[in-house]
């Protein structure tokens, strides 16, 4: 065997030995497989809910639009996945989702084919992160879920990352606990019914770090109706639709990253792929 044969198995050892992102598809849940961060993979409820406006003082049953999904196809390397949505008004959305090497790239398309306008302005993937933080206890609050993984998450304010909890912290509303935080374009009224903070982000990214610190899991979605901390160790980036006229069609983009702690990195890399 020459040197040049050595050393080419040796460059396909080596990049087959990378760390790499997988998905799977298991009822509701997309799982994003990835062995080599704490917890070994992310679990979402993807998507939990689409939602109508006027829902930040509303009973949640009432704000929910209900859908059904479909599995359309998983690629042989488990690199790619495409789902459809049908929501009970008549509404699709066509997902494409895409595993790289350290993110996972979500690109939607919303199709409105009816003649009658659809009130589809939000919707919910919801992110668990209890493993990733390493918070997973199953006794009750205080020393268990919901806010036991609080101190490991961010978003950013005033241009800076600012770890979970934020400063003025909101305690009241319809539901608690949990935080949302909405861009100064979306009416707050129609945001999710917890505690809403008077603090407007700098960015769309919120993220977390594991339970090892050496990594950072973060999301972001164009255009998005608001960012969220939940009851279920969960971070969301709620994506907008906005609502669809009859014949209407708009495109929804995502992101979900799997990074190296390095919090410089990641926010250049949010600029560039959210400009």
């Amino acid at each position: 065997m020459n040197l040049r044969t050595i050393l080419s198995l040796f460059t396909l050892t080596a990049a087959a030995a990378e760390p790499t992102l997988t998905l799977s598809r298991e009822q509701n849940w997309l799982i994003i497989h990835a062995p080599h961060i704490p917890g070994g993979e992310i679990r979402i409820n993807y998507l939990e809910a689409y939602c109508r406006p006027r829902s930040t003082d509303e009973e949640w049953a009432k704000t929910v639009i209900h859908h059904r999904c479909e599995l359309l196809s998983l690629s042989d390397d488990r690199k790619t996945l495409k789902l459809r949505d049908t929501l009970e008004d008549g509404v699709t959305v066509e997902h494409t989702i895409t595993a790289k090497t350290d993110e996972v790239d979500f690109q939607l398309t919303a199709h409105n084919p009816t003649v009658k306008a659809s009130e589809a302005h939000w919707a919910q993937p919801c992110v668990r992160l209890g493993p990733f933080t390493g918070y997973t206890s199953t006794e009750p609050a205080p020393k268990g879920a919901p806010e036991d993984y609080l101190g490991k998450c961010f978003l950013f304010l005033d241009g800076k990352l600012e770890r979970m909890p934020t400063r003025n912290w909101a305690t009241t509303a319809r539901y608690t606990p949990g935080q949302v935080w909405a861009p100064a374009h979306v009416p707050r009224t129609d945001v999710n019914p917890r505690p809403l903070s008077p603090l407007v982000p700098s960015s769309g990214l919120i993220g977390c770090f594991s339970a090892d610190d050496k990594w950072i899991w973060a999301t972001a979605w164009e255009p998005y109706q608001e960012l969220f901390q939940g009851v279920a160790r969960c971070l969301h980036s709620d994506f907008r639709i906005g609502g669809l006229a009859p014949g209407e069609k708009k495109t929804i983009h995502g992101k979900i990253y799997i990074v190296p702690n390095n919090e410089a990195a990641l926010t250049a890399r949010y600029r560039r792929d959210f400009p």
